[in-house]
């Protein structure tokens, strides 16, 4: 299967809340990228009629709290795949961070930013 994975995905392993309306279920997440995350699936959870629903976690070692709004793309075996749909800044300037931390080199993180810039620049058209 071709890989169809525009963003570098980053191992980053930390319980994590999920709420919808109102419900909340404990998840952890297994890795990110600047687009989206994975979770583990809750047990007995079972997805709502909508498909929106926030995320949030702490950083490591510290009460810095990152939260999203995403949007559930698929549930696969034990895990849920979730795109950010909305960040708010003081998150994605973490989230930013996170990655730049993990990607390596500055000339990969510069792409990435690119990449998700034209994204939202092609699905506001």
């Amino acid at each position: 299967m071709a890989e169809r994975r525009h963003f570098i995905r980053i191992l980053y392993r930390t319980p994590a809340k999920i709420k919808q309306a109102q419900e909340e279920w404990s998840a952890e997440v297994c890795d990110l990228s600047l687009q989206g995350i994975l979770l583990t699936c809750p047990p007995g959870w079972k997805p709502g009629h909508d498909k929106y629903y926030t995320v949030s976690f702490c950083l490591h070692d510290c009460d810095v709290e990152l939260n999203m709004e995403t949007q559930l793309v698929s549930q696969e075996d034990d895990y849920l795949r979730m795109q950010i749909h909305h960040i708010d800044i003081e998150s994605a300037s973490h989230l930013k961070r996170l990655v730049e931390l993990n990607v390596g080199t500055d000339e990969l993180l510069h792409r990435e930013l690119e990449q998700l810039a034209d994204l939202e620049k092609h699905l506001n058209e």
